[in-house]
């Protein structure tokens, strides 16, 4: 007789988590994945990234699931490349947001996620950033071109305070018009208020009959935090965030150690 399966769903975030530093996933941690999936588990991918960040990423591991993008606020089908859900953020709310801030802390320099399947990373003056591949960015001249069209999130940094400091100040003077996320290494983000990765992902799994105790959840960041609370069981990577260790049921190891797949092989070997 075969044993009961131990999760129904999978949930694992990208950076940090599923992909290695080189952004691949692992031989190992696929076929550990791909495993439980034979025994009749789902995955299911949990970002922060936009779609039009995530799009190649699926693409090249043959991923044609469901995925919860832009922390929770776009259901993405990948087989179908089509958007099942999508929540902007309310963009007036958003500048008082920003002013509010910068009214305790100085200048802020924001970037804005734009709606849509291929939506744009706007670039505001003197925002840092790292060039991807291919990805859609583009820089803009002043604040308000930022905010001309429908955004999922902003993007802060701050030229003195670090990423702690600057999602606490920003939660402590906005955190009532809108929701505030640490998801990475100068990746400080303002939501719509209430969003989270949990909000998407629980629409996710919704579609495909499962329920919070029947998921596991793989994460590094405090943006993983309501994911956690919202699973049954919740898995910091080594490394993780402090404050997303403090809520896990257990840590392993890293993204570049094959964490994930040494969690999958002992619960579903």
């Amino acid at each position: 007789m075969s044993r009961p399966l131990p999760y129904r769903l999978i949930a694992t975030d990208l950076d940090g988590t599923l992909l290695r530093s080189d952004e691949t996933v692992s031989p190992r941690t696929r076929a550990a994945i791909e495993a439980a999936c034979a025994r009749g588990a789902a995955h299911i991918v949990v970002t922060g990234r936009a779609v039009a960040w995530t799009r190649h990423i699926l693409d090249e591991l043959g991923y044609a699931g469901l995925a919860v993008c832009g922390q929770g606020a776009q259901v993405y089908h990948a087989g179908e490349d089509r958007l099942l859900t999508s929540v902007t953020l309310d963009r007036r709310l958003a500048a008082d947001a920003v002013a509010k801030l910068e009214a305790e802390v100085g200048e802020v320099a924001v970037a804005a996620s734009t709606d849509g399947l291929d939506g744009e990373v706007l670039f505001g003056p003197g925002f840092r950033a790292v060039a991807e591949r291919d990805l859609p960015v583009r820089r803009v001249a002043d604040r308000d071109e930022l905010l001309a069209q429908p955004v999922g999130k902003l993007y802060l940094q701050h030229p003195e305070l670090d990423d702690d400091a600057l999602t606490a100040a920003a939660r402590e003077t906005a955190g009532d018009l809108v929701g505030v996320v640490l998801a990475g290494a100068d990746t400080v983000e303002m939501l719509p208020h209430g969003l989270t990765k949990a909000t998407g992902l629980s629409l996710a799994a919704r579609r495909l009959g499962v329920k919070g105790a029947e998921t596991i959840a793989f994460g590094d960041m405090p943006n993983d935090i309501p994911m956690f609370r919202w699973a049954g069981h919740g898995v910091a990577m080594a490394g993780a965030h402090p404050e997303l260790a403090a809520v896990a049921d257990e840590v392993t190891g890293s993204n570049d150690g094959d964490g994930i797949a040494a969690v999958l092989d002992r619960v579903f070997g």
